[in-house]
């Protein structure tokens, strides 16, 4: 399975460039680090964050807290987590919509 993710900036209309992006596969007692990768100018990873991924949990971390103090903006967030399961399938996408104040996201194609 192939993961994707893309960042925009919903406060202010445009892609979030340059948030470090980290996953992280999840078991019962382990946190692996998988991958990093930052997002460029159109808000989304060069290259997908992964891929041949295996069924199980997952953690995105975007630090979104640094992308707001170079804009300096005053943020609530300092990272943002989101931990998802991939089931079956071959591509997943995970977008983070995000503001100073708050964020959503959901399953993309």
């Amino acid at each position: 399975m192939t993961l994707s993710t893309h960042v925009l900036d919903t406060a202010r209309g445009v892609p979030a460039a340059g948030i470090v992006i980290r996953l992280y596969a999840l078991s019962a007692d382990a946190r692996t680090f998988v991958a990093e990768a930052l997002t460029n100018a159109d808000g989304r990873t060069d290259a997908p964050l992964a891929a041949n991924l295996s069924a199980g949990t997952y953690e995105l971390v975007f630090a979104t807290g640094a992308y707001f103090e170079r804009l300096s903006v005053a943020a609530f967030y300092a990272d943002i987590p989101i931990r998802f399961t991939l089931s079956s399938g071959e591509r997943y996408h995970v977008p983070l919509l995000l503001a100073p104040w708050g964020y959503a996201t959901y399953r993309g194609s």
